[in-house]
């Protein structure tokens, strides 16, 4: 088998360093050597994206993505909702950023010059603290979910506060939705005691097979202010 060929590194705000390799035409990024996203097994980032969009009351959204990835999400949403208003992307690292703006790379070059799209390298937590009321949809991919992977202050976002914050952030009958590697039973708990709608949809990472990954969603009701 064709061995893999680093492309670009960078070091996490917690010191870890994160790669992009490429064989073959697939592309993938590490954290410490361990694979942490691929170009080849995106189909649940893809859903993330397509179960929201099915069940925004508001067709003309505007829609916060935390996480760029290799932005199947941000591309999934583009083709759900061709009406969407607007999709921010806020997005940590730059390295990440100017991966999928390199056009050589053909990974998101064409979704992030949308007129519809502004990418914003930022902290999802910040711009959710930064826009009461401002989100028709919450779509957050980041790390592996609840449990941190790569900068374990993205824990927070899935803390009692953070899911707060989110809600807060959230316009009437808006919906968060949570990618997550692992079922996380912890994290279960902390979206019942919210009191609003919640869900969990299950989703291979490809096809019918390999991993399980799951796609929780928390929708604002009329009297959550």
């Amino acid at each position: 088998m064709k061995p893999w060929t680093l492309i670009d590194k960078t070091v996490t705000p917690d010191g870890e360093q994160m790669t992009l390799s490429e064989r073959d035409g697939e592309y993938a990024i590490r954290v410490n050597g361990l694979e942490l996203m691929t170009t080849r097994r995106y189909q649940s980032e893809e859903r993330l994206a397509e179960i929201v969009c099915e069940q925004l009351k508001n067709k003309t959204p505007r829609i916060l993505i935390g996480g760029l990835g290799f932005g199947f999400t941000l591309k999934a949403a583009l083709r759900a909702l061709p009406t969407t208003k607007l999709i921010v992307v806020a997005e940590l690292l730059e390295a990440v950023i100017a991966w999928n703006r390199e056009p050589s790379y053909g990974l998101s070059y064409d979704a992030l010059e949308h007129p519809r799209v502004t990418v914003l390298h930022a902290d999802v937590k910040d711009v959710i603290k930064k826009y009461p009321n401002g989100f028709d949809a919450i779509l957050l991919d980041v790390d592996n979910g609840p449990t941190a992977f790569t900068i374990q202050n993205n824990g927070s976002l899935y803390s009692e506060h953070g899911l707060e914050a989110i809600l807060t952030c959230l316009k009437k009958d808006g919906i968060a939705a949570f990618w997550s590697s692992n079922k996380d039973p912890s994290f279960e708990k902390r979206l019942a005691a919210t009191g609003m709608a919640h869900s969990v949809h299950r989703c291979h990472a490809w096809g019918k097979s390999g991993p399980v990954h799951q796609i929780y969603l928390l929708k604002k009701s009329r009297s959550q202010r």
